[in-house]
């Protein structure tokens, strides 16, 4: 089953749902759908689209989130699934500095590696290798998170999210 993107009444992204969620929030005029599927839900006497994206009436007050949790999927999405020693595929996770140095796991201290430069870089500190980051890694934008949790970002999601993620998922 497909879901869809609710933003906020501020167009501002909150979390995604289930198709049949997104609908009962449409049917129960909590939610007015921005960007619809081809596929329709059908029931004996009445035919819906499916929403891929849907706002809600009201604003919703979300606590603000200081840092997102770290993931493997996250990091992943973040580093566009390469590695940031040599560029290639990444297979795999690698703390810079090794949690056997006193690393910490945190976004700045994980990166997305190939099993090769994984394999190479073993438990030293990048100053006793000859790898180097093909960028500083950083906690990421909130929205990475969506697309984190969805697995697969619809392509109406791209101009709520942000950052080409799209292309990520």
């Amino acid at each position: 089953m497909s879901r869809a993107l609710v933003l906020n009444a501020s167009y501002e992204p909150l979390g995604v749902v289930s198709d049949r969620r997104a609908v009962v929030l449409v049917l129960k005029d909590k939610a007015e759908v921005i960007h619809e599927r081809d596929d329709r839900l059908r029931s004996e006497r009445r035919s819906i689209s499916i929403p891929s994206v849907i706002k809600l009436h009201r604003l919703v007050r979300v606590p603000h989130r200081a840092r997102a949790p770290l993931s493997r999927r996250g990091v992943f999405l973040r580093d566009g699934h390469r590695c940031q020693y040599c560029g290639n595929g990444a297979e795999s996770l690698d703390h810079v500095v090794p949690r056997s140095r006193g690393g910490l796991h945190c976004w700045e201290n994980v990166v997305a590696c190939c099993k090769r430069c994984n394999a190479a870089k073993e438990d030293r500190l990048l100053a006793e290798t000859s790898f180097r980051l093909r960028a500083e890694p950083r906690a990421p934008q909130t929205a990475i998170w969506i697309a984190a949790a969805a697995g697969r970002v619809d392509p109406n999601w791209e101009s709520y999210l942000g950052r080409g993620l799209a292309a990520a998922g």
